[in-house]
């Protein structure tokens, strides 16, 4: 989707068909009606492009019969909101033949940033992937780049559609630091008053869980920047380090507080003052990761995307809410921590979600989540 002049825009409208029983039917059946009503936008430069998606059925029953699996269109509006209203309002939408559009659902329709230092896909409805894209700099933290981070976090986060966040790299190197070429000429003044680094944090107030993989180095900043996921996996290729002793400095980006809280203040001091590299497997013995996965290209992100499904098939409230108070356990005492984690459990049991999920277990059944 994409944008044209401030006051007329042309968004790319993906608008797929649901799939349960009746669906085509109701589709053939509305057909004319549709046809007639969208003529006259047509005519006027409104919608500009249209067109039917479809598959063939392979299967034996099927014979290779076209199957429709949605509608695509450009659409010519002043804004996102005026463009979704007109879709709404077709007899498709009215009729329950397209699924209905999330407010944020960029897979339905949405502006669909185009970034130069990241990339933003999904691999599975419910997994946002983003990759870390500075192949050149070994994927160098500079600060486009986590502006362009926080902003495909962000848009994740308020997409209703997913459920679990993938945070990757390259198999070289997941990111080998922050960008010393930006950094080298900062002064005091400069970095104090413009807050250097700060805006790294804003990723810890992403409610849905990040998952990161990690292949080949995660140093300095990159290593700063897997802590703040809430999973990591990494591959046997992964190396983690503070290196900022060996250029005169020191972890800017929550290195040593957040070593210190995992593996403690011994093992964080090592790495911190001597910059010396732990192997995928040290860390994981530290409890800095998850786990290892097996060897192979790809193998990490594979899991880790495995991972965010089985977090997907859960309810989203109730799996916010676990995020919420697994991080609280690192700012409250026992006592505080305790009160909290009971108060967040009393709370979803105001749920649809807590009463499907022990309706089903008592109905020795799967749950059906609504996420309400």
């Amino acid at each position: 989707m994409s944008q044209s002049s401030a006051a007329t825009n042309r968004f790319f409208v993906w608008a797929p068909d649901r799939k349960d029983p009746g669906t085509h039917a109701r589709r053939y059946a509305v057909r004319p009606q549709h046809l007639t009503e969208i003529q006259p936008r047509i005519d006027n430069g409104i919608v500009q492009v249209g067109g039917l998606v479809v598959s063939f059925d392979q299967s034996e029953a099927g014979k290779g019969q076209k199957q429709a699996e949605g509608s695509m269109l450009i659409i010519k509006a002043e804004t996102i909101d005026e463009a979704r209203t007109l879709v709404e309002n077709d007899v498709y939408y009215t009729s329950g033949v397209f699924i209905k559009l999330s407010p944020r659902n960029n897979r339905m329709m949405s502006t669909e940033p185009q970034y130069n230092y990241i990339l933003a896909t999904r691999p599975e409805p419910a997994i946002a992937l983003i990759t870390l894209n500075r192949p050149k700099a070994l994927n160098a933290l500079s600060s486009p780049l986590f502006e362009e981070l926080n902003a495909a976090l962000r848009d994740a986060d308020a997409d209703d559609s997913v459920s679990a966040i993938v945070l990757t790299g390259s198999e070289r190197a997941f990111a080998a630091g922050a960008d010393i070429k930006e950094m080298k000429d900062i002064e005091f003044a400069d970095a104090y008053k413009n807050r250097f680094l700060e805006d790294w944090a804003k990723m810890t107030r992403i409610r849905k869980p990040i998952i990161a993989a990690v292949s080949g180095y995660a140093l300095g900043g990159g290593c700063e920047l897997a802590l703040m996921c809430d999973i990591i996996l990494a591959s046997p290729t992964a190396k983690f380090g503070q290196p900022e002793i060996n250029l005169g400095t020191i972890p800017g980006g929550g290195g040593s507080q957040r070593l210190a809280r995992i593996v403690g203040k011994s093992r964080t001091m090592e790495m911190v003052l001597t910059g010396r590299m732990i192997s995928a497997q040290e860390a994981s013995d530290w409890g800095i990761v998850s786990r290892v996965v097996s060897e192979g290209e790809g193998e990490v992100v594979k899991e880790a995307i495995a991972v965010g499904k089985m977090i997907a098939s859960k309810s989203q409230i109730s799996i916010q809410a676990a995020k919420e108070v697994c991080n609280a356990a690192y700012e409250l005492t026992l006592a505080e921590g305790l009160r909290f984690e009971r108060r967040i459990f009393h709370g979803l049991f105001a749920t649809k979600d807590q009463k499907e999920g022990m309706s089903a277990f008592a109905q020795k059944r799967m749950p059906h989540f609504t996420n309400q």
